[in-house]
């Protein structure tokens, strides 16, 4: 199984942008969580952030040319804002877990808006950094 991971803007800054949302672990350490975490299940994963949509945009493309199985993402800000999120989701047809860190529904009110949503076929908020292996395990399970 072949899955790709993909934060969006400030998710590189976890550890210091509001700790007391995000917590103090850092994205080094997220991805060496995730890795290891695939690492012991056999799933090849790719990691990636951005702080530019057309760069999301060109990876969630990518991954249907290197013929990824499920993506797991972080849109971060570009949740409330991206169509072009969701149309490149909507164009490649990979199965797609959105995940959040905090729990955005109990947040503003513009927080609560979510364009990924609209394609993604489960979405896990307000887990901390274990939304992201959750993620994983569902797409492993599912796909």
């Amino acid at each position: 199984m072949k899955i790709l991971v993909l934060n969006g803007p400030n998710l590189n800054m976890l550890g210091i942008r509001e700790p007391e949302i995000y917590g103090r672990t850092t994205y080094k350490d997220l991805v060496a969580m995730i890795e290891e975490h695939c690492s012991k299940k056999g799933i090849d994963v790719t990691c990636s952030q951005s702080n530019h949509e057309g760069d999301l945009v060109d990876m969630i493309q990518q991954a249907y040319f290197d013929k990824v199985d499920g993506i797991v993402i972080n849109p971060g800000a570009y949740t409330h804002t991206s169509v072009a999120l969701l149309d490149a989701l909507k164009a490649v047809q990979i199965p797609t877990v959105e995940v959040h860190i905090s729990k955005v529904d109990e947040r503003e009110a513009f927080r609560q808006i979510s364009y990924v949503s609209y394609y993604a076929c489960e979405r896990i908020i307000g887990k901390g950094l274990d939304g992201y292996i959750e993620a994983i395990d569902y797409l492993e399970a599912s796909v």
